[in-house]
């Protein structure tokens, strides 16, 4: 009885009722749950410490890692389970658990980054990255799109070039001055340019079939505003697409850039996107530069 009773006493901690829980769906290591928890190394080590002496979890060692699981009795977790509910953090804990699952595969991914860094520096006949994209646009079916924060719409008349059509929004009147003098030149007939807020669009509601932001958000006073209005906008069944800057600690884009958000976290996105009503929501990092500051891109999508 007192083993039970000290068992009880041990996972009436909130932080160790998290790590149980998590550990039940997942094998996880020191720095996994560090990251989902958002709590030091050594918070994290000693729980799983106690924890391990009271026999409620085990370890297992591969290599220089060591992956922690549960072994608690099936009837303290049916407890633990209705304990959660008075812990509001367990909730985000499921979505953060999704996201640190998935950069597991980041060792994949790393290779297909550096496959993709080396496309492109040896010569190959007909192969280039301007091959790629429009076969890619060749591929995608006729849309009405909203390109946001479009700057001076090189997106823009790329995706003019299939798209049924395409709104290019965006704040500087230079900008839209610009991207309208080049539509008409090149004769899209297809491709508007209109001036406007990213948190207020000038586009009717349930209009658009694809609302895209590339590197916009980060400018954005209220990102949450113009992921609602992204929403807004588009025709039940449409997409969104963010491309957009993982968060880092490169402070000089701010004057650099006029860079008002030093970028997101994957979980950001995903509550950004969730919130705003879209389904079927995915957010991933795609791209890592090579040199420093060693931003990285992800790539975030969502249907209404």
């Amino acid at each position: 009885m007192a083993s039970i009773l000290k068992s009880l006493r041990l996972v009436g901690d909130p932080n160790r009722l998290r790590l149980m829980l998590l550990l039940e769906q997942e094998e996880l290591s020191v720095a996994e749950l560090q990251e989902i928890l958002g709590k030091g190394q050594s918070q994290i080590s000693t729980h799983l410490s106690q924890l391990k002496q009271a026999g409620l979890v085990d370890d297992r060692r591969t290599g220089k890692n060591a992956f922690y699981r549960l072994v608690a009795p099936a009837e303290m977790m049916d407890l633990l389970r209705q304990a959660a509910r008075e812990v509001p953090e367990t909730e985000q804990d499921r979505d953060a658990l999704r996201l640190a699952l998935r950069r597991r595969q980041d060792k994949v991914r790393r290779y297909f980054d550096e496959l993709a860094g080396k496309f492109g520096r040896q010569y190959v006949p007909g192969r280039s990255w301007q091959g790629i994209a429009e076969a890619l646009l060749r591929l995608m079916p006729p849309l009405v799109i909203a390109d946001l924060g479009a700057g001076e719409g090189t997106i823009a008349q790329l995706m003019a070039q299939r798209a049924k059509k395409v709104i290019a929004i965006d704040n500087s009147e230079k900008m839209v001055e610009f991207g309208s003098g080049l539509a008409k030149k090149h004769g899209m007939s297809n491709l508007e340019y209109r001036l406007g807020e990213l948190e207020d669009v000038p586009i009717r509601s349930g209009t658009v079939d694809l609302a895209f932001l590339s590197q916009a958000l980060h400018h954005a006073r209220h990102p949450e505003r113009a992921v609602t209005e992204a929403w807004r906008i588009l025709k039940p069944g449409g997409r969104i697409a963010i491309l957009d800057l993982n968060r880092h600690h490169f402070e000089e884009a701010r004057e650099m850039y006029a860079d008002l958000w030093l970028g997101f976290s994957e979980l950001e996105i995903e509550r950004y996107l969730k919130g705003s009503g879209f389904r079927n929501v995915e957010a991933a990092i795609v791209f890592r530069e090579q040199e420093p500051p060693y931003l990285e891109t992800m790539l975030a999508t969502g249907e209404k």
